[in-house]
């Protein structure tokens, strides 16, 4: 699995920092701009091709986490005759803003296209049923139910778990109340209000969410529908229909804590706590395991799947699935800016900031999962990357448009004084960023 999230890291930046990088060549290219190099990766240079009237390197670097576009600028190089006006500050400044918001530009783009496979391929999609409730949490004490079918949050209709916590998350961020409209197992519809005490922050944190709320979202439960002959469930005399209550005193509420519970004790020999009928029941189960270079455990029991109504094909016909990826991508777009910013006010936890370690994890894991869900990764990570470069910090395409803004405004060249100032002061922003991104890997 290590190999593999490796693997899907490296493939996934090397992707859309080049696809980011193309955008400002294209743009470049056709705003008249002279490019010297166009580099897929970073570091020394193991492919070049020097290609093209204006005789530009193509190079694959050793470094595969990056890449960079060279420009012609008479600010780092010597200026040919031939080549006055094509370099990048000699170019007009509306021309420059273009090359600038072209990479973040693409990376939406690739963010549209690649939510346009998904929803034209058709994704698994889990409807918004409450599952689990804790006891003496802020969902029981407002009276929601197991069962309950969330129709909308703040009069925001929602039609799955998805939308369903991106509207939770957005309103803990701007208030304590969340409003849930919801129907319940007696087909009665009613709204029930949820109100927060204390750092809703908090409620912001990775895996914080659902447990501090005191519900989780619907999942089949540890209920057994098939034993296989032989294995160490038929074994321990477990039989269709039996609910898992705990493994070595570990709660499992839920079909997939089972299987992560048992994944991680190969061959061990394990208590199972069960029920039957009105009764509960102790068995040990000696445990098989998978011939892998990381040996997963086996009980040998699968899923009931008498729930397909709790799940759907979301699929659409090319038209539709092209309007659909362009709400995605706006929606997608629209609260990673807004989360971003109620981290700068304190409204969310800034824990959210992902370092390389936590982007690989979920890299490999989305990659194991399926071509769609790699694809919805590299979505959200490819508009991450877009929003990010329009930071308005000097080092940042954000920062350079701020200064072919100022530029404009002062009808002349900043001084190259005030540029490495800026410079400066984006590196140390940068470092701090990069600094609290590894610090929650690491604390992770």
């Amino acid at each position: 699995m290590i190999l593999v999230s490796i693997l899907a890291f490296v493939f996934a930046v090397g992707l859309l920092v080049t696809i980011h990088e193309f955008g400002h060549y294209i743009v470049g290219r056709y705003c008249g701009m002279k490019v010297l190099r166009f580099s897929v990766g970073f570091g020394k240079p193991i492919y070049s091709k020097i290609a093209g009237k204006d005789q530009t390197e193509y190079c694959l670097s050793m470094i595969p986490l990056g890449g960079y576009v060279q420009f012609l600028d008479d600010r780092n190089d010597v200026i040919d005759s031939e080549d006055e006006g094509r370099a990048f500050n000699h170019r007009p400044i509306s021309s420059r803003v273009a090359v600038l918001l072209a990479g973040p530009a693409f990376n939406f783009l690739f963010a549209i296209f690649a939510y346009f496979i998904i929803f034209s391929n058709g994704i698994m999609t889990i409807k918004p049923v409450i599952g689990e409730i804790v006891d003496n949490s802020y969902a029981a004490d407002a009276g929601l139910d197991y069962g309950d079918r969330i129709l909308k949050i703040d009069d925001q209709v929602v039609d799955d778990w998805e939308s369903a916590i991106t509207s939770i998350l957005m309103t803990v961020a701007h208030k304590r109340e969340i409003i849930f409209q919801v129907e319940k197992q007696n087909k009665s519809t009613q709204s029930i209000v949820l109100m927060i005490e204390g750092d809703t922050s908090l409620l912001t944190e990775p895996g914080a969410l659902f447990k501090g709320l005191g519900f989780y979202p619907w999942q089949p439960p540890a209920l057994i529908g098939k034993v296989l002959s032989g294995g160490a469930a038929s074994k321990a005399g477990l039989m269709v229909g039996d609910r898992i209550l705990s493994i070595d005193n570990i709660e499992v509420n839920s079909f997939m804590d089972l299987r992560n519970i048992i994944a991680d004790k190969p061959g061990q020999l394990v208590l199972i706590k069960y029920k039957r009928g009105d009764f509960n029941y102790w068995t040990d189960a000696q445990l098989s395991h998978t011939q892998e270079n990381e040996p997963k455990g086996i009980l040998g029991v699968a899923l009931d799947g008498n729930y397909e109504q709790f799940w759907y094909l979301n699929k659409f016909e090319p038209i539709d699935a092209f309007s659909e990826s362009l709400k995605e991508t706006w929606a997608s777009t629209s609260f990673t800016v807004i989360m971003f910013t109620k981290m700068l006010t304190g409204d969310v936890s800034s824990k959210n900031i992902s370092g390389p370690f936590s982007i690989a994890k979920y890299a490999g894991i989305s990659a194991v999962a399926g071509l769609n869900q790699f694809l919805k990764f590299l979505a959200l990570i490819s508009i991450s990357l877009g929003v990010i470069n329009l930071l308005p910090i000097p080092m940042l395409d954000g920062g350079q448009i701020v200064y072919q803004t100022l530029e404009w405004i002062k009808g002349s060249q900043l001084s190259a004084g005030f540029q490495l100032l800026g410079q400066q002061f984006g590196i140390m922003i940068l470092l701090l960023l990069m600094g609290m991104a590894f610090y929650n890997d690491l604390f992770n």
